[in-house]
């Protein structure tokens, strides 16, 4: 009779756990490519989705700005790069009369309407400067979520005392360049 045995000390178990552990590796990595291609594409989206992200990012050299004067004070807004942006510094100077809506606004009608380029933000934030419908300019002194679209055309750079100054009633705001 033919006796086949096999004895353990010869057979090498690294032979057997190497491809083994090499296919985990593999596995590992492009799971990690896989994560970082989605993470980045997620991001990307992002941008495609989120006009202010994706096509109002300005360099120093391409940023203008103006002035908002309520009463004795004045807030610095950087304008972005966007056709109603110019459409809207081209009309300065002017003074409105902006009332208050939801406690957390203050809007009025332009002197004329102006292009739009409308996107739902999803969120507010204290200091933006948004224009609804083509006429309405809004200037938002609080932090909250929207279903709303805007077309977007600056934001005060310290806004910290904007809700303090603007209050609750309505108030006169001066647009200015300078």
């Amino acid at each position: 009779m033919n006796n086949f045995a096999v004895s353990t000390d010869k057979v090498s178990t690294l032979g057997i756990i190497m491809p083994r552990l090499r296919l985990t590796l593999i596995k590992l990595a492009s799971l990690l490519l896989l994560l970082c291609l989605a993470l980045s594409s997620s991001y990307a989206a992002q941008l495609v989705t989120d006009p202010i992200a994706a096509k109002h990012t300005v360099t120093q050299s391409e940023r203008s700005y103006m002035w908002i004067t309520i009463g004795n004070h004045r807030f610095k807004a950087n304008l972005i790069n966007t056709p109603a942006a110019s459409e809207f510094s081209a009309m300065l100077p002017f003074t409105l009369n902006m009332d208050d809506l939801n406690n957390n606004e203050k809007h009025a009608q332009l002197p004329k309407s102006i292009s739009t380029d409308e996107h739902r933000p999803k969120r507010i934030h204290n200091g933006d400067i948004m224009l609804w419908g083509n006429r309405t300019i809004v200037v938002f002194y609080k932090d909250f979520d929207t279903s709303y679209s805007y077309t977007r055309i600056g934001h005060i750079e310290d806004p910290s005392q904007l809700q303090q100054i603007l209050g609750q009633n309505n108030v006169s705001v001066i647009f200015s360049k300078n």
